[in-house]
């Protein structure tokens, strides 16, 4: 009878590929411990980022792997996740946010805030806990698809937000702080202290993740935003249509000019599939998604359909991955969130490495 090592099962779990990172299990130190006994193997494994609706699967191969190995009669699993945080802003009320993620597009109309909305909640289903910040201040709209209505925050202090909650996220926008009809008329200067003021005076808590939707364009509140607070990182959002990957493409730049990483692209209404016949049309062109990807050396990380349940889900207050948990749509937002999850944590491996390397010697 064959007896098990520790070897024979690391071993195993070398041929085990994290599906988004695209390395093993060992090369990413997400084995955290490995005991035996009498054929029995019992397993730590710890993923670092959210990926809940990743754990049945992962779980099925690992335990498969192991099983093959020669004297493993039972394993015992506990796969898990943990977040680690990047440096956080230098005020109280950001401290207990791990990560703060803006999502752009250089132009409006390409369905950015519809992105950040639905990927928050994809993370929120994924385990995180998540707060959105809707840094429009001239078009809010994320109040609207959150379905918070004319729900205010609480004023503590006299000067803090409490921020609402929806969905089972945290939730702070300008629209909720002014009627329907009001604009801010407003110079830049102005939108962007009330844009510090929601970001820095709202009581956030404990967060994994706060994702920030920005206004479209490249002007006073993106660059306020960047420079004011540590973003882990940006997510780009375009449509495949030339048009809108020029203005992507400066997008990209603006974050590089002010040292924030692009984690990754999602491009949008890339295809639309017809109700009657299936047929897949590329109404805005095919592709551009992972031309621009390619060329920033950047991550693709996911592709949407053009599709009225998106639309029609957000004007209600229930955005597709709340209002149709199973669907195809929601499967597609929830693995952009997952890579996006696991392209921090690919970030945070690769900062480790580079850091400096201490020798001892007897010299």
């Amino acid at each position: 009878m064959s007896v098990i090592t520790v070897n024979a099962v690391e071993a195993a779990l070398r041929d085990i590929v994290d599906p988004y990172i695209k390395q093993d299990l060992f090369l990413l130190k997400g084995i955290k411990n490995v005991q035996l006994a009498d054929g029995n193997v019992q397993l730590d494994i710890q993923l670092g980022y959210p990926c809940d609706g990743l754990r049945q699967t992962l779980t099925e191969k690992i335990t498969s792997a192991v099983l093959a190995v020669p004297g493993a009669n039972n394993v015992d699993l506990n796969l898990s996740w943990s977040v680690q945080a990047n440096a956080t802003a230098n005020t109280d009320n950001l401290s207990g946010v791990k990560h703060i993620i803006p999502v752009a597009s250089g132009k409006g109309g390409v369905g950015k805030s519809t992105v950040a909305v639905n990927l928050a909640l994809a993370l929120a289903r994924e385990g995180a806990a998540v707060g959105m910040l809707d840094a429009d201040i001239y078009g809010p709209s994320q109040h609207i698809m959150l379905g918070l209505g004319s729900a205010q925050p609480q004023v503590v202090e006299q000067k803090l937000f409490q921020p609402l909650q929806a969905h089972g996220i945290k939730a702070i926008s300008m629209g909720s702080l002014v009627s329907a009809n009001t604009p801010m008329v407003w110079r830049g200067p102005m939108a962007s202290g009330a844009l510090q003021q929601l970001t820095k005076q709202t009581l956030w808590g404990e967060l994994d993740f706060l994702i920030i939707d920005m206004p479209p364009g490249t002007g006073d509140i993106q660059l306020t935003l960047s420079q004011s607070v540590p973003s882990t990182g940006a997510v780009i959002v375009t449509t495949p249509q030339d048009i809108a990957l020029l203005d992507a493409k400066k997008g990209i730049e603006m974050f590089r000019k002010v040292g924030v990483p692009v984690l990754g692209v999602v491009e949008n209404m890339a295809f639309h599939v017809c109700t009657a016949c299936g047929h897949r049309d590329l109404v805005f062109g095919q592709g551009g998604g992972h031309r621009i990807a390619q060329e920033y050396q950047t991550t693709l990380l996911g592709s949407l359909p053009l599709d009225s349940t998106i639309r029609e889900d957000v004007d209600g207050g229930n955005p597709t991955v709340v209002a149709n948990p199973a669907s195809t749509i929601s499967d597609i937002y929830r693995d952009i969130a997952r890579y996006l999850g696991a392209m921090i944590w690919k970030l945070q491996l690769a900062n480790r490495k580079s850091g400096p390397e201490i020798v001892i010697s007897n010299d």
